[in-house]
């Protein structure tokens, strides 16, 4: 599965989580290239294994796809409903490094900004 990869964000610190939470986060798979930026040819090619599992406390983990918007801009697409208000979208994804240690940004679906640490990129390994 060539540059795919799984990456795991956690919650930073914020008001809600002084010491942020390893228990709030997202697991995707994506493209990445060698300096740690999803490559849209790539996901375009391998859309379908493109998933994410967010995953927040005691809630139930939601499920769904790494899309492209119109304009370029990346975003998590659940399966419940296809409502595209539920997406949860990531702040300049097309720009950052994920890569472990570095903090992104994603506006969720209740209209907050968060920001998360990335845990961890390994390759996708094969099923």
């Amino acid at each position: 599965m060539p540059n795919l990869k799984k990456i795991r964000l956690e919650l930073a610190r914020d008001h809600d989580y002084p010491q942020g939470s390893s228990q709030h986060g997202y697991e995707f798979v994506a493209p990445i290239d060698a300096n740690g930026a999803i490559m849209p040819n790539e996901w375009k090619a391998h859309r379908d294994q493109c998933r994410v599992k967010r995953f927040w406390g005691q809630e139930a983990p939601e499920v769904g796809h790494l899309i492209r918007k119109p304009g370029g801009s990346w975003a998590f697409h659940y399966d419940i409903d296809g409502d595209i208000d539920d997406d949860d979208a990531g702040y300049r994804f097309g720009t950052h490094a994920f890569q472990s240690g570095e903090y992104v940004s994603i506006r969720e679906q209740d209209e907050e900004m968060r920001t998360f640490r990335v845990v961890s990129v390994t390759p996708l390994e094969r099923v």
